[in-house]
């Protein structure tokens, strides 16, 4: 996939940005789902799984009629690392006050109409689990979300399978199921706000706070 320059694509017109950033959400998704690349020892998997959420998210703007520049931006930036020379992965953050503050906000978003995790829902789970024992985290509100395509109806019980789907991961990797609270909260809780029946990658999503033993 040749890639432009990075800041080139917001001077393109929203039809041929769509099918730019298409492109890269595409083969971020091909790259995600590729053995070489999930065994890799790099940062493909990384700038991949980021490549995959911003496009998404750059996506569902354009499918609105609007050019989000923050999203576009991310998206060609993460593309153009992902195709790139491989780096050294970032490190990971520290474990401290800050992250083990109450209420801890972490996120697993999903593909349009589905409950089944993305691959890249293993980097949340193993984040929590990785940091349960120094944080003293000991309950956890799994929520499910969805956007608001589709009827309130049809969307509350998806959002209730996705949660679901992401405590059978957290409880494969050793989070007890007693610790979990797990509900949905259909479209009626968006980080976006859209039109009715708008599709939104980020309101397809579960949200996973993450409480202390002590407060």
């Amino acid at each position: 996939m040749a890639l432009a320059q990075d800041g080139a694509l917001m001077s393109l017109g929203k039809a041929e940005l769509r099918g730019e950033v298409e492109s890269r959400y595409d083969a971020a998704v091909a790259a995600t789902l590729d053995e070489t690349v999930l065994r890799s020892t790099d940062s493909r998997y990384y700038w991949a799984s980021e490549t995959k959420v911003q496009c998404g998210i750059a996506m569902g703007f354009l499918k609105s009629g609007t050019k989000d520049a923050d999203s576009v931006s991310k998206c060609e930036k993460f593309a153009l690392r992902m195709v790139g020379d491989p780096l050294p992965p970032p490190p990971p953050p520290p474990v401290n006050e800050i992250q083990c503050t109450e209420q801890m906000p972490m996120y697993v978003y999903f593909d349009w109409d589905s409950a089944a995790p993305p691959p890249d829902a293993s980097a949340t789970v193993s984040l929590i689990t990785e940091n349960s024992a120094v944080c003293g985290w000991n309950a956890f509100s799994v929520i499910g979300h969805t956007d608001r395509s589709g009827s309130d109806s049809y969307n509350f019980p998806l959002s209730v399978e996705r949660a679901q789907a992401v405590a059978r991961m957290m409880e494969g990797a050793g989070i007890s199921a007693s610790s979990m609270t797990i509900d949905g909260r259909g479209e009626t809780e968006r980080k976006v706000e859209t039109l009715d029946g708008e599709r939104n990658p980020s309101n397809r999503r579960v949200e996973i706070n993450a409480m202390p033993a002590t407060r």
